[in-house]
Order: structure tokens, then C-alpha cells, then sequence
């Protein structure tokens, strides 16, 4: 902890855009997504853009003039849909618990329990999330406690036991150790 610094993490207000983000960075560098966001965000001229507007923006668009793929946006349509029509109900999740909320958004295509967890932490400010699916997650705690193969879920919730309820911010710290680690070799 003294090496990486004073926690500080950014939460995003508004649910829907924070999933919409989530989606475009699936499984890209963060360059290349910060770039199709920026994208993104400029065409509905850099505010949020609502569900209603994804829906009606044709899919040409967001391949040629954002850079989206056709699965990004089959998903990003499909979650403005069930915001639409309440299958989701944004403004309810803050009052569900953490399963709750997994549950409900991974109805959506292409949202995943890695997905759900980021919202969690990144939108909602949940303190005791231990993303157990995410590689770096997985890579801070091998080295850290100088494990010869990446942790399975379960060692990892052993592991993280004595965090509780602060595995978010635990969390937060061991992504930023792998750029300590990258600088020391």
C-alpha cells in the first residue's frame, strides 16, 4: 500500500453510460477503447447519450464513424432496450444487493459477472467486491504472495477473507501493484 499510494478511485454517476463505457472497453487495450469512446461521446456532442438515441443511431454509424463491432453494438442496443422497457430498472439497483444486481444485469448481452463487478465498484461505490474472474486480480495476488500458478477462486476468497468488507479497495491496490511489479521486473 505504501508503494502504490493513497486510494482514489473515480465512481461514474450515471449507471447507464458507465455500463455503455464498460462495453466498448471489453477486450480492448485502453488506448484503442479511450478512442472509440471519445468517438463515442462526440457524436451525441459529448454528453451522455440515452437510451433512446442509441436505439434510433444506425448500426453504419457506429461501425464507420465510431469504430464499434457489430457485437459491441448488439449489445450497447440491447441494453438500451430492456432500460427502455424496464426489464432493467437503473434506478433500483442502488437498493439490491450485489448478487441482485449481477443477476439483473447479466440478462443483458454481453454483460458478464466481470462486467456486473466493475459497476459495482466503479459506478456504485460497493466496497467488498473481489472480481475473482479478473486476470490482474489473479497476476497481483501470484506475485504478492508468491503463488507458482495463478489463484482459482477459491484461494483467492481464502486469501481475501481478512479484507472484509474492503475487497474493492484491496482490489483497487493490487491492480495498481502490477505496474509496480512491470517497473521492478
Amino acid at each position: 500500500m505504501r508503494s502504490v499510494g493513497v486510494y482514489s478511485i473515480k465512481i461514474r454517476k450515471d449507471p447507464f453510460q458507465s455500463l455503455v463505457e464498460s462495453i466498448v472497453f471489453q477486450q480492448l487495450a485502453e488506448s484503442a477503447a479511450n478512442t472509440i469512446y471519445g468517438r463515442f461521446i462526440k457524436y451525441y456532442d459529448n454528453v451522455s447519450a440515452l437510451p433512446q438515441q442509441i436505439l434510433s443511431t444506425p448500426d453504419s454509424i457506429f461501425k464507420s464513424s465510431i469504430g464499434l463491432s457489430s457485437k459491441k453494438i448488439e449489445y450497447i442496443k440491447d441494453l438500451s432496450a430492456r432500460v427502455i422497457d424496464g426489464r432493467v430498472n437503473l434506478s433500483i439497483l442502488p437498493k439490491l444487493t450485489d448478487e441482485e444486481i449481477v443477476a439483473q444485469l447479466t440478462q443483458v448481452k454481453g454483460i458478464g459477472r466481470w462486467t456486473a463487478e466493475m459497476f459495482l465498484i466503479f459506478c456504485l461505490g460497493r466496497s467488498d467486491v473481489l472480481p475473482v474472474g479478473d486476470l490482474g486480480v489473479r497476476k497481483a495476488i501470484q506475485k504478492i504472495y508468491s503463488l507458482e500458478e495463478l489463484p482459482v477462486p477459491p484461494t483467492m476468497l481464502a486469501i481475501a477473507q481478512p479484507w472484509k468488507p474492503y475487497r474493492s479497495i484491496a482490489t483497487w491496490y493490487l491492480w495498481k501493484s502490477l505496474s509496480k511489479f512491470n517497473t521492478i521486473g
